[in-house]
């Protein structure tokens, strides 16, 4: 039955090559059951909710990837999007975070239905090489900002806005976390560095554990109005499923009254623009690494897999989480010869048996403990950064404005306005534009991105 299905041996793979690239796609994954939860609560929606989301928005689009593409790629809700979603979206413009979710279920849509088309794949190539690596840049910086930030190694200061921690104010508690946070990075560096399956859960659950001794011997002291709680786990509760009607569904009963139609507009933008990049940019790279893309450089099955995701992030929002994509980590499974959708089925099988079982240990894991793996994902993220041509200085300097702009103005999407606006601008002053090639969806882009900022 499973060779018929996923047609095991015309992709020259087996079942327990499927089996074992699954599982290690889903130990490079994992850390997302963690993290996910811990950022999307800043917005106030229920953790354990959250956790439950995630869980089934992972399971339902690695089975849809499996049922319509037949490709080992997974999905969980994305990094950068969830810190959007919170942070730039629910916090920065006092978004309510329910409206946030219908935007999310409103670019699934219009994802279904450029999925349907071209459309998706011509918007990505009309924007410029360079601010696809800034934008993935960007997010990194933000990614790891905001990382810093949850362990406490970086706070706020008076004078200088941001500054480091000092780690005799209230040392048993928040100077332990960001002492631990700071060892969860170097165990998670020195793991990814020895090439170990699953190095960043790996990290966090070392983080976690020696929270959890720290603890033991008191030496790190749980203090609630410092938002620093206690690591141990608590079984009482752990059928987390309870808890997501706290957040299921909760899209269609979201106060529209609170917020504009354009500004609803730019929301739903910023998560589609990102969307795109994010899951294009990982499709073809993982693809790549896996030798699927035919002699002219195109993936055979492409539009399945778009709708995999499409339909993913409507199904997410549905259930509570913010966008649902493919995953960068989906390249382990592949290297270890994952080759169909049984790789990505037994990922979403994981995924969901964790999720629900495992709820009580994911929940009481730590800021400090996750903040490592942002951190490093940060790091992967801004990787793409040496691809700009900082030479060329109608190319770098966009390039930089974009990158800079997102953690300092703590928003993706502001990001990407600056980086279109001054990409066209620099190039159509210097005469640049026409050499550049610049395609007429980006005049466009930049034009409203410019009256966002006269008339909001």
């Amino acid at each position: 039955m499973l060779e018929k299905f996923f047609k095991l041996k015309e992709n020259k793979t087996d079942v327990k090559t499927e089996v074992l690239a699954g599982l290690t796609t889903f130990m490079t994954m994992a850390y997302i059951l963690a993290v996910n939860p811990n950022i999307l609560s800043a917005s106030g929606m229920n953790a354990s909710a959250v956790l439950a989301a995630t869980a089934l928005a992972s399971f339902l689009g690695c089975i849809m990837m499996a049922l319509f593409a037949n490709y080992p790629f997974a999905l969980a809700p994305g990094m950068g999007l969830n810190a959007y979603f919170a942070f730039s979206v629910c916090i920065g413009m006092n978004v309510d975070w329910r409206i946030a979710l219908a935007a999310v279920f409103v670019e699934g849509l219009v994802f279904i239905v450029l999925s349907l088309t071209n459309v998706r794949e011509a918007i990505f190539n009309a924007i410029p090489l360079t601010l696809k690596y800034a934008v993935s840049a960007g997010i990194g910086l933000f990614i790891a900002f905001i990382g810093l930030q949850g362990a406490n190694l970086v706070v706020a200061d008076a004078s200088t806005l941001v500054t480091y921690q000092h780690f005799k104010s209230d040392f048993n508690s928040v100077g332990i976390g960001a002492i631990l946070a700071l060892i969860g990075i170097i165990i998670t560096a020195v793991l990814l560095i020895k090439k170990v399956k699953g190095a960043i859960l790996f990290g966090i659950i070392a983080t976690y554990v020696l929270g959890l001794l720290c603890e033991v011997t008191g030496l790190y002291v749980p203090n609630a109005g410092l938002g620093m709680y206690s690591l141990y786990p608590d079984f009482s509760n752990w059928f987390v499923l309870g808890s997501l009607p706290e957040t299921f569904g909760q899209l269609f009963k979201a106060d529209f009254s609170s917020i504009r139609v354009v500004d609803f507009i730019v929301v739903v933008f910023a998560f589609l623009f990102v969307d795109i990049f994010d899951t294009l940019g990982t499709l073809m790279g993982v693809a790549s690494k896996a030798d699927m893309l035919d002699k002219d450089g195109k993936l055979p099955r492409i539009k399945g897999a778009l709708m995999a995701d499409a339909v993913a992030t409507s199904a997410g929002a549905i259930l509570g989480t913010s966008t649902t994509t493919t995953f960068v980590e989906s390249a382990s499974g592949v290297s270890e010869g994952g080759r169909t959708g049984l790789t990505s089925t037994v990922t979403g099988v994981l995924f969901l048996i964790s999720g629900i079982f495992l709820a009580p240990l994911f929940m009481a894991i730590p800021s400090f403990a996750t903040a490592p793996a942002l951190i490093i994902v940060g790091c992967m993220m801004i990787s793409s950064v040496l691809k700009i041509d900082f030479s060329d200085y109608s190319e770098g300097i966009p390039a930089f404005l974009a990158i800079a702009a997102m953690p300092l103005m703590y928003s993706i999407s502001e990001g990407i306005a600056i980086g279109f606006i001054s990409y066209v601008l620099i190039n159509l002053i210097t005469g640049k534009a026409k050499e550049k090639k610049i395609s007429p969806l980006m005049y466009v882009l930049a034009v409203l991105f410019v009256c966002k900022y006269i008339f909001l």
